[in-house]
């Protein structure tokens, strides 16, 4: 196992990093097999991030990031898997990213991620039928689209697309594949709501400081009305009223209340009596 900071390198056993711009000790790779590649774009922007590639043939790529904003990440990469960060992705604080067993995770350029995120092709620890023995939690790819917003918490599970433009909502948890410029929430995550579109200056930071209109801020490409191939019929109420049926009452139960009260009043009877 050889772990090196981020500069041009290249071993005996096959691993490399292609990189041309300045060496950088907030950038660890760990290479622990052989045949392994991390690509890193001269302009790369990354206060903090860890790449570990736990066997061979892997892939990481990180793409440019000309304004400046920060990406942290610690990213495991497996046999044969390939973890790809396109060009302006953000991080508030480190993405967990985990790819094995030769899926993709594939991010696309200016995404934008809050804290807590993880993005998971695999579950780490295999599970079997007992009955046959099969695998039934295999890793799968993911794709998460250009100018995705991750909210605090939230995480995307293998197997999963989401389309450009969308909102994931805080502490959601994504485990079926969202169309574009949609808002999903919960877990598992569900489109409460379509055709919007979401911008990077923030609230309290950028002026203005009030922005009730789209007038307010500078329109990127991903304005879109949503795939008209998602039916409304998907739509989920993002706080639905909450029906609580009432239990039956058994014929036998009303006859055992009623018995009780009569018990009570010739008790109650015979107190009087007595006294």
């Amino acid at each position: 196992m050889k772990t090196v900071p981020l500069a041009p390198y290249e071993d005996d056993e096959g691993n490399r990093i292609e990189y041309t711009g300045p060496p950088s000790e907030a950038v660890q790779i760990t290479f622990r097999g052989r045949d392994n590649v991390a690509r890193i774009h001269a302009d790369a922007h990354t206060r903090s991030l860890q790449v570990d590639f736990n066997a061979s043939n892997g892939t990481f790529e990180l793409g440019a990031n000309p304004k400046r904003r920060g990406f942290a990440a610690q990213v495991r990469v497996g046999q044969d898997a390939t973890v790809r960060v396109r060009d302006g992705v953000s991080a508030t604080a480190k993405v967990v990213i985990s790819a094995v067993e030769g899926v993709t995770v594939d991010i696309g350029e200016d995404t934008m991620f809050a804290s807590q995120n993880q993005v998971r092709a695999d579950d780490g620890h295999p599970i079997f039928d007992v009955r046959t023995g099969e695998r039934i939690n295999l890793a799968r790819s993911i794709h998460i689209g250009a100018h995705t917003w991750l909210g605090w918490g939230s995480i995307v599970l293998g197997g999963v697309e989401i389309g450009e433009g969308t909102v994931v909502g805080a502490n959601s948890i994504v485990t079926r594949s969202l169309p574009n410029n949609v808002i999903a929430v919960g877990s598992p995550a569900v489109v409460v709501r379509t055709d919007i579109a979401w911008e990077r200056p923030h609230l309290g930071l950028t002026e203005p400081f009030y922005k009730p209109h789209s007038s307010t801020v500078k329109k990127s490409k991903y304005w879109r009305r949503t795939d008209p191939e998602f039916s409304a019929d998907h739509l989920v109420e993002a706080h639905p009223p909450t029906v609580r049926p009432q239990r039956p009452v058994s014929t036998a139960r009303r006859s055992v209340t009623r018995a009780r009260r009569l018990a009570g009043r010739l008790r109650n009877a015979l107190a009087d009596r007595t006294g």
